[in-house]
């Protein structure tokens, strides 16, 4: 990446008119400093995750959001819960270069696709507002849990009472943290997406702020229908220059995704944007 580009990018995340998205690839560096085994962020490594190590039917190691639903069929909802819960609350993990890199710059509005706690984990101390997706509720008209923190505790208060100019996290896919909410089968994906298409997975404020956003999509694949989908909701209402994505050797389906939302691909690993000259570090 060039020292231009970069500087725009890097720029942009501090003023908020960027907004990066973050996919499983930032979580590659992490480990169990007891086993050094990887922290499971990938589909397949989730699905060995959940089943004990050992991989399972073909047709269910297509995607996680498969193979959880089979899960939730055989053990419960609660078995995916608990699971999930276990990896990304209750054991140990080493920190990710880019959160440590995301720490120092604290973008106004990240939007974060993983489930672990990260990224909450570098707004600590700094009151912030927090978006976990929730599905499969009745009477109630959101998709979402919304936090504020005040810089040590997290309240859970309506979208009408969100006014200070506090950071963003949205987490669709949930977290652990302050009470767990997870969008992880199949079932949870068919009712999140069709209310974030209805419009009600996204809290207004963020509809308003997020106007004319040019986003940059950061260790995320865009080859998964499930990803895909849930990234065209969040980014509407984006700026016609769109953005970029940094995703070596992009499928076909990442390109035309890419097109779609006139997103720059840039045939490179997001390591490349935080290999920033010392003029440039914060």
């Amino acid at each position: 990446m060039d020292s231009v580009l970069r500087s725009e990018i890097i720029a942009g995340l501090k003023d908020g008119s960027i907004v990066p998205c973050l996919g499983p690839g930032v979580l590659a560096d992490v480990v169990s400093p007891a086993t050094q085994a990887r922290m499971p962020a990938t589909s397949d490594e989730l699905i060995f995750g959940m089943n004990d190590g050992k991989p399972m039917a073909q047709k269910l190691m297509y995607e996680f959001s498969r193979a959880a639903m089979n899960i939730e069929h055989k053990r419960g909802r609660s078995a995916v819960t608990s699971f999930l819960t276990r990896i990304y609350a209750e054991t140990p993990w080493t920190r990710s270069a880019l959160h440590d890199w995301i720490k120092g710059i604290r973008p106004a509005y990240v939007i974060d696709i993983n489930r672990d706690t990260q990224l909450l984990d570098s707004y600590a101390g700094i009151p912030h507002y927090l978006i976990q997706g929730r599905a499969r509720i009745s009477g109630h008209s959101y998709r979402f849990h919304l936090y504020v923190n005040d810089g040590q505790h997290y309240t859970e208060i309506q979208p009408e009472e969100a006014g200070a100019n506090l950071p963003i996290l949205f987490k669709p896919l949930g977290t652990p943290v302050p009470q767990p909410s997870y969008i992880a089968s199949d079932a949870d994906y068919v009712d999140y997406i069709t209310e974030l298409i209805g419009g009600f997975g996204v809290p207004a404020f963020v509809k308003k702020l997020r106007r004319n956003k040019r986003y940059v999509f950061i260790g995320m694949r865009l080859d998964r229908d499930t990803e895909r989908m849930v990234m065209n909701d969040l980014i509407v209402d984006a700026s016609s220059e769109g953005g970029w994505a940094l995703l070596n050797e992009p499928t076909r389906k990442e390109i035309k995704f890419c097109e779609r939302h006139n997103i720059t691909l840039i045939d490179e690993d997001f390591h490349a944007l935080m290999e920033m000259p010392e003029t440039l570090a914060y």
